[in-house]
C-alpha cells in the first residue's frame, strides 16, 4: 500500500491512498436491495477494469420477516489490480443497513475494518428484534472499528423532497445513497450507474430519477463531509489482451449452451422447471430463440427432462437443469438416456442439502449422486465447472461428450459459481471447437439384411449411431428395456445383458478427456492438494499463500471426475500426502481412495458457505509441516 499526497487536491481534501485490492460487504434486509447495489459496484469495477469475484448471500424466504437475522442479506465484492482467485475472506469494508446486517456480518471485519452504518435503523425496536441489549454505536463495541455513523434515510428523504414521492418510496432508494458514498470513497465512475438506472426504470421515470438523485446525494455527501479523511484507489488489472464483461456462472452456462448448438449446427431444447439455484439458465436462454434455442418451462422436474430427452431422439440436443432435489427426480429418465444411449446433458447447480435443504446456499454433495444415483449399472460422464466463467468451456465441453459418445452427461455446477461473478475474456469465435455430428442416412445392419441396426458401435468411441425419427430405411425399436447388441431388439438374454452393461461402462471409461494438470511450481512439493468444483479458488489463493511462507505444495484441479483423467493415478502416487477439501463430507476423497488406494485425506465444511482462504491456508501448512517440508 501506498500513499499518494500530490493527487491536485485542494488542501483539506481527503488523502487519497493507492491499495492493491479491496473487499467491500454490502449487508441489509432482503428488501433494502443489497443484491442490486453489489451488483452494479460490481459493474463499474468490471468496466474500469479491475479483476473481480462476488459473492451473494441471501435467504431463501421471498421475504423474511423485516429487521431479523434470518432476512438478512448481502453481497461481498472482491476487486484488485491483479487476479485474483476469491471473493475474499473478510471484508476490509462492511456497510451495515440496520441492526441484523450489523450482527450477522461483524464477526467477519477485522479489526481496523471500515465500518458504514445507517443509523436511522438502530432503534429500540429494531435492536431488540435481533437480541442487542444496548445500541453498539453508544457503547464500546465497535472500538475496534473505523465506524462511520451516517443517517441514509434521513438524507435520502431530503435529497428527493423536491420529487414529490412519498416518505417511503422515497427511503426505498437508501441503497442507491450508499452505492453513490462507496463510489466516491473509491473513485469509482459514475455515468454507467446513472444510465443503468434510467433504463432499468425506463417505464417508471420518477423513480429513476429518484435513484439518480439518491445516487448523486450519496457521492455528494462523501465529498462535503468531514467524516472521511481517505479515499482510495484500485487501479486496472493488467489481464490478457482481448475484450472482456463480467459474468455469472448461471449465464455463462447459457452462453456456452447457445455456442455449442451454433457449433453442432443443432437445435437446443432447454427442458426444465425452475429451481433455485439453477433458474437464471433457463432465464436466460428464453432469450435467445435467435440462436435455434427453445426453452420449456415444464410442470415438474420429470416433465422437464422427458422433453428434453424426446427432443434429442428427435435430433436436437436435449438439456435439463435443476439442483440436487431435481437430479432424484430426474433419476429414471436419466437411465433411460443411459439405455437409449442418447446425447442429453443434465445441469445440477448444487445447493445445501438433503431434501430442500439450504436453497440458497451453496454445496457441493452431490458428486455420489451423480456417480451412483440411478438404479443398476448406469454410468454417467461427470463434468465440473471450476469457477464463473469456467463455466462456458465446462458446458462446451459436456456437449462434445454427450454428443460424440451418445451418452447423457452430467454437469456439477454449484450455487457459489452460478450466482457470483468474475471478468469473462470474450472467446474468438473462430477459435471454437467443431462439435458437428453426422446423423445415420443408411442402413448398417451387418446381416445382409437391409436393415438398420441401432447398436452397433464405433470402434473407437463405442457410440451407437444416431437416426432422426421417420428417416426412410431407419425404422428401429428404443425404449428402456435391455437391448440385444447391435439389433437393439428386447433381450433378456443373460450373457447379452452382461455384454451390453460392459460396453456401457467402457463408453464412458474410454471417454478422451485432458491429463491432470498439476500446479508444483518447485517441484519439490511433498503434500498434493486436490479439488474440483468451486473449490478451485480458495484452493488456489490458499497455495498461494502457503508458498509465500516457503512452505511448497502441489495443487491439481478436476474438471471431469468420471471418468478421471489417465493420468491422475500416477500423479497421486507422487506425493507423500493427499489432502481433499471439499464442501461435502469426503465424495471425492472416498472415490479416489476406492479407485487408486490412495490414503486421500478429507478436510470438508457443509456450513452453505464457501471455504475461506486463510482456513485452507492453516490446514495447508499444517499438513506440509507435518511432512516436515
Amino acid at each position: 500500500m501506498t500513499t499518494d499526497l500530490g493527487n491536485g487536491a485542494a488542501p483539506g481534501a481527503p488523502e487519497t491512498r493507492k491499495l492493491d485490492r479491496v473487499v467491500i460487504r454490502f449487508a441489509g434486509d432482503s428488501g433494502d436491495g443489497m443484491q442490486l447495489t453489489g451488483d452494479r459496484f460490481t459493474s463499474e469495477a468490471a468496466a474500469f477494469g479491475n479483476d473481480l469475484a462476488t459473492q451473494p448471500n441471501f435467504p431463501a424466504e421471498i421475504r423474511a420477516p423485516q429487521g431479523t437475522l434470518p432476512g438478512v442479506s448481502s453481497f461481498q465484492l472482491h476487486f484488485a489490480d491483479y487476479d485474483i482467485l476469491t471473493p475474499g475472506d473478510r471484508p476490509d469494508v462492511l456497510v451495515a443497513m440496520n441492526p441484523a446486517a450489523l450482527k450477522a456480518n461483524i464477526r467477519d471485519l477485522p479489526k481496523g475494518g471500515i465500518l458504514i452504518v445507517n443509523t436511522d435503523e438502530f432503534n429500540k425496536r429494531n435492536l431488540t428484534k435481533v437480541g442487542y441489549a444496548a445500541n453498539p454505536l453508544e457503547d464500546d463495541s465497535l472500538a475496534d472499528f473505523q465506524v462511520h455513523e451516517v443517517a441514509m434515510a434521513t438524507i435520502t428523504i431530503g435529497a428527493l423532497e423536491e420529487t414529490g414521492l412519498g416518505k417511503k418510496d422515497a427511503e426505498r432508494a437508501k441503497n442507491m445513497f450508499a452505492l453513490g458514498l462507496l463510489s466516491w470513497m473509491y473513485h469509482r465512475p459514475t455515468e454507467g450507474t446513472e444510465r443503468f438506472l434510467r433504463e432499468k426504470f425506463a417505464k417508471k421515470p420518477d423513480i429513476a430519477e429518484a435513484n439518480v438523485l439518491a445516487f448523486r446525494a450519496g457521492y455528494y455527501y462523501g465529498e462535503t463531509t468531514e467524516s472521511f479523511a481517505v479515499t482510495y484507489e484500485v487501479a486496472p488489472a493488467k489481464l490478457n489482451t482481448g475484450t472482456y464483461r463480467q459474468i455469472t456462472g448461471n449465464t455463462a452456462l447459457a452462453y456456452g449452451l447457445v455456442a455449442a448448438g451454433q457449433q453442432a449446427r443443432l437445435p437446443i431444447v432447454l427442458g426444465t422447471y425452475p429451481i433455485t439455484p439453477a433458474s437464471d439458465i433457463l432465464h436466460e436462454l428464453s432469450k435467445h430463440k435467435n440462436f435455434g434455442i427453445t426453452t420449456l418451462q415444464a410442470e415438474d422436474e420429470i416433465a422437464g427432462i422427458g422433453a428434453a430427452l424426446g427432443a434429442s431422439y428427435g435430433g436436437a440436443l436435449g438439456v435439463t437443469s435443476t439442483s440436487g432435489p431435481g437430479v432424484a427426480l430426474k433419476s429414471e429418465t436419466i437411465g433411460l438416456a443411459v439405455m437409449t444411449e442418447l446425447p442429453l446433458l443434465i445441469i445440477d447447480v448444487q445447493r445445501g442439502g438433503p431434501s430442500t435443504g439450504l436453497p440458497t446456499k451453496t454445496e457441493q454433495a452431490d458428486l455420489l449422486q451423480a456417480m451412483f444415483g440411478r438404479n443398476g449399472e448406469s454410468p454417467v460422464p461427470i463434468v465440473a465447472p471450476q469457477s464463473p466463467s469456467d463455466c462456458f468451456d465446462a458446458a462446451m465441453d459436456a456437449v462434445r461428450i454427450a454428443l460424440t459418445y451418445r451418452t447423457p452427461v452430467l454437469l456439477l455446477s454449484d450455487g457459489a459459481i452460478a450466482n457470483g461473478s468474475e471478468p469473462w475474456l470474450i472467446p474468438d469465435v473462430d477459435e471454437l471447437p467443431d462439435l458437428s455430428v453426422e446423423f445415420a442416412t443408411e442402413p448398417n445392419a451387418t446381416d445382409g439384411s437391409g436393415e438398420f441396426w441401432p447398436y452397433v458401435r464405433d470402434p473407437e468411441t463405442l457410440a451407437r449411431p444416431w437416426a432422426i425419427p421417420g428417416t426412410p430405411g431407419l425404422q428401429h425399436r428404443i425404449g428402456g428395456l435391455e437391448k440385444a447388441e447391435n439389433t437393439g431388439n428386447i433381450s433378456y438374454e443373460p450373457e447379452n445383458h452382461d455384454r451390453m452393461v460392459r460396453l456401457r461402462q467402457a463408453k464412458v471409461d474410454g471417454i478422451e478427456v485432458p491429463d491432470a494438470v498439476v500446479d508444483d511450481p518447485t517441484g519439490d512439493a511433498k503434500v498434493l492438494v486436490v479439488g474440483w468444483g468451486s473449490s478451485y479458488g480458495p484452493i488456489g489463493a490458499a497455495a498461494r499463500r502457503v508458498r509465500k511462507l516457503g512452505l511448497p505444495v502441489a495443487h491439481v484441479h478436476l474438471r471431469h471426475l468420471n471418468p478421471f483423467p489417465k493420468n491422475l493415478g500416477d500423479v497421486l502416487s507422487r506425493y507423500d500426502k493427499v489432502i481433499a477439501p471439499e464442501m461435502n463430507l469426503g465424495q471425492l476423497a472416498l472415490l479416489l481412495r476406492a479407485k487408486y488406494l490412495v490414503d486421500v485425506q478429507s478436510y470438508t465444511k457443509v456450513q452453505g458457505l464457501p471455504f475461506k482462504a486463510e482456513e485452507l491456508q492453516d490446514v495447508l501448512a499444517d499438513v506440509i509441516k507435518g511432512v516436515g517440508a
